[in-house]
Parts: structure tokens; sequence; C-alpha cells
């Protein structure tokens, strides 16, 4: 019996590594626009694939490295990867990477501007706002996501409260929780700028 549960397990682990690891039934890749032309993002397609390096780490020291709330401020939506997928491929919503330089040169999802959290603020007038003599008027605020490192990141949750307080609309922004560790534990695609 032994032996049988051995072929069986054999065989099927054969038959996983020749099937396609799509991102949806039926959607096995999406093409975004970026300054340095399209770049398609997928799912790497080896069956056996693993994360390792930095993204594998599971206890990093709390502070700094704290889990970050579902919501980070009243109004804002949380989105997962299909929704940061759409609005990756809307012309005019942006997605932010709020992470310091160092960490977006490392790598970000294609499509995604860097704005660092520290200098959020001061750059809403790229995402529709303007300066006025009371700070910013966000009436055309553009809709925005913002994504860190993952579940543990606190960049892109201190980004989005500091937006909320200067007057950008809560509910024109979407917090992608998962951050580049999740978009690395699902095997997607991701850029090295200017690489």
């Amino acid at each position: 019996m032994r032996g049988l549960c051995a072929v069986m397990i054999l065989v099927t682990s054969a038959a996983l590594a020749d099937e396609p690891v799509n991102i949806a039934p039926g959607l096995p890749a999406v093409t975004v626009e970026t300054p340095s032309g399209p770049v398609e993002i997928s799912r790497v397609q080896d069956n056996a694939n693993e994360v390792s390096g930095e993204w594998a780490l599971t206890s990093r020291p709390c502070p700094p490295f704290c889990i970050q709330p579902m919501i980070p401020a009243e109004g804002v939506t949380t989105i997962g990867e299909l929704e940061l997928l759409d609005m990756l491929a809307d012309p005019v919503a942006v997605v932010i990477d709020s992470r310091t330089v160092d960490w977006y040169r490392g790598g970000t999802i294609p499509g995604a501007v860097n704005m660092p959290y520290t200098e959020i603020v001061d750059r809403l007038g790229e995402l529709g706002c303007e300066l006025d003599f009371e700070g910013w008027d966000c009436a055309a605020a553009k809709r925005v996501a913002l994504f860190c490192n993952g579940l543990w990141c606190g960049q892109s949750p201190t980004a989005i409260r500091a937006m909320v307080a200067a007057g950008y609309p809560a509910g024109r922004i979407f917090y992608y929780r998962g951050g580049m560790q999740s978009w690395h534990v699902l095997g997607l695609a991701a850029t090295v700028p200017g690489g």
C-alpha cells in the first residue's frame, strides 16, 4: 500500500508540474504600461517555485515591523492583487510604491510610481490636488492604490494617514496591504526600475 501511495504522489506531482500557473481562471497575464514600455505581469510557471531571501522572513522585530491594520484610515478600501491589477490597467488610476527609494530600486510592481511615504504629502500635486492658501484642494484627486513591503510594513499606512490628514479624499485611496511580500509569495512578476 505504501508503494502505491508513493507512486500516486509522484504521478500527481508530475501532473501538477505541467499545469499552467494563471493569475485567475482564463487570465494567464496582464500587460501594463510603464515609462519604459509595456510590461507583462504573469506568475512564475515553475510549480515547485518557493519564496526565498528577505521575502520569506516571517518574524521581523516589532517595532518597527508590526502587523498593520486591515484599514489604515477610515474610508480607505483595502484591496488584493486582482483589484490592484485592475488599477494598473486603468490609465487614470495611479499605483504608488510608497517605500523608500532603496527598497523601490530593489524591485517593484510593474507600472507603480515611487512616492516615498516621507514625501507623499509634498507631491499631492502629482495626484490631482492643487495647493492653495489653506493647504491642498483635492477635489480633483485621482484614484490611487498604495503599497509597501507587506503586512508588517508601516510605510503605506503612514502615507495614507498623512494624505487623508492633508485633505485627500479617503474614498479615492486603496490600500494593497499584502505589498511586495504577498506579490512575491504569489510568484507575480516584479521589475527593477531602470533595469
